[in-house]
């Protein structure tokens, strides 16, 4: 697993804005009004050659009665408990807040490297200007910073990265084995979906007993509940989540609370089956389900219920499949199962492929075998050329496993756009026959390459 930085700090500081500087891409929701972010929010990023996760916090607020804040609050707690370095986020013009110094006691007390970021530093004449002697009084290293504009942020990542505990399984070094990624270890699997799909009915009869309380009435489930089973001589952690509704559709507090649960079940899991309803389905919310399964790195497994209610069943299946290929594009991948949980009907299926993608998701693909399939990829299908100057990969080798990446090194990264991206993974894909998420990396070539073929430009 790769160290996690955490940028935390009160409403409207502009941790969403450093998060999207951070990772390199417009992933978290930016808007000038408090409490825009509630969900934890991850994304991978990599600074001075070294990889990590960083995650995006909701809005602290150290003393809060209502019951949507502490909720967001309580998120903000996780991710502080499980961050390696946390990056306190102030807006230098305003000033130190309250909340601010409260914020800063509580973190202090967690014993974890903390840098504090003076956001909203948009220019040297600015930083100049302003006295920002009372934020050293915090105790912390002090870094102006302008997320909007990346003023001072390399800095602040010189340090993050410092702080970084050692790297083990990154880059050139060893992967390393560990207990929660080996093949053969403990699966953690949650079933995610829309309200009254079926979730808790499923894990019923996967469980052979009346766990989970099943209801036809949609909302039964409200936090996100675990239960072990064995099947096959592998142990199965199974999880039953609230049902996932548009977010316009979400009025209740306590559902979004219940959301927020399940999404963090899906960040914990090793693999999720996104279930859906034959007689009534939500493509597009089906779709958005799978997309934030996928987004975290998890190995998704679509499955259809209340399959017994079908008549056509060849032709209902042909259908859905079509269905599937044209809206779930970005799980094209993950593998399609029809079940009723009612009946009993193909669950246990359930289990053998959660084992299966739990395995291919911590596999090591050989050195070799990635250089020679990148080496064939750009014989038979080159990338665009870039401002008339070819673009070539030299050398490829995998840096870490759930979800699996390969770093490959390229004379002008830069130049290949999303869609020859997309190509790259679908033909690895294809060569190693993953059914996993899988996350690139290209990285601009260096003067020693361990293998490749000599270019000019």
């Amino acid at each position: 697993m790769l160290p996690l930085v955490a940028l935390v700090g009160r409403p409207n500081v502009g941790k969403s804005t450093l998060f999207n500087r951070i990772v390199g891409r417009r992933l978290a929701i930016v808007e000038d009004t408090p409490g825009v972010t509630r969900d934890r929010q991850y994304a991978e990023a990599d600074h001075a050659g070294r990889r990590f996760r960083a995650v995006d916090t909701g809005g602290f607020t150290p003393r809060a009665e209502e019951q949507l804040v502490r909720a967001v609050r309580e998120q903000a707690d996780a991710a502080i408990r499980e961050a390696d370095v946390l990056v306190l986020v102030v807006d230098a013009e305003q000033g130190l807040a309250g909340a601010d110094r409260e914020l800063a006691a509580l973190l202090r007390k967690g014993g974890k490297p903390v840098l504090l970021a003076a956001n909203k530093i948009d220019s040297t004449r600015r930083a100049e200007a302003m006295d920002l002697g009372e934020l050293h009084s915090l105790g912390f290293e002090v870094f102006p910073v302008s997320a909007e504009h990346g003023r001072g942020v390399s800095e602040l990542l010189d340090a993050a990265v410092e702080n970084l505990p050692p790297r083990v399984g990154e880059e050139e070094a060893p992967l390393a084995e560990e207990p929660q990624t080996r093949p053969g270890g403990p699966v953690r699997l949650a079933v995610v979906g829309r309200p009254n799909v079926g979730k808790s009915t499923l894990l019923n009869r996967l469980l052979g007993e009346e766990r989970f309380v099943a209801s036809a009435m949609p909302g039964t489930t409200r936090d996100a509940v675990e239960e072990s089973t064995e099947h096959n001589g592998r142990t199965f952690v199974l999880v039953d989540t609230a049902g996932l509704r548009k977010k316009r559709h979400v009025i209740d507090k306590v559902e979004v609370f219940s959301a927020q649960r399940a999404l963090r079940a899906v960040e914990r899991a090793d693999v999720v089956v996104v279930l859906t309803d034959a007689t009534q389905l939500g493509v597009e919310q089906d779709a958005r389900i799978a997309a934030q399964a996928e987004e975290r790195g998890r190995a998704v497994i679509l499955a259809v219920n209340k399959w017994d209610l079908v008549r056509d069943k060849e032709g209902e299946a042909k259908r859905l499949r079509e269905e599937a290929a044209r809206h779930l594009q970005h799980v094209g991948y993950a593998p399609l199962v029809f079940v009723s949980a009612l009946e009993g009907t193909r669950v246990q299926r359930l289990l053998d492929l959660a084992a299966e993608l739990h395995d291919q998701a911590a596999t090591r693909l050989k050195t070799p075998e990635l250089n020679d399939w990148v080496q064939r990829t750009q014989e038979e299908h080159p990338a665009p050329l870039w401002r008339g100057y070819p673009v070539r990969f030299s050398y490829a080798n995998q840096v870490g496993v759930r979800p699996i990446s390969i770093a490959i090194q390229c004379n002008r990264p830069q130049a290949v756009d999303e869609a020859y991206r997309r190509f790259l993974v679908n033909r690895l894909r294809d060569r190693f026959q993953l059914q996993v998420p899988v996350r690139l990396m290209l990285r601009q070539k260096s003067r020693s390459t361990p293998r490749g073929r000599g270019e000019r430009a």
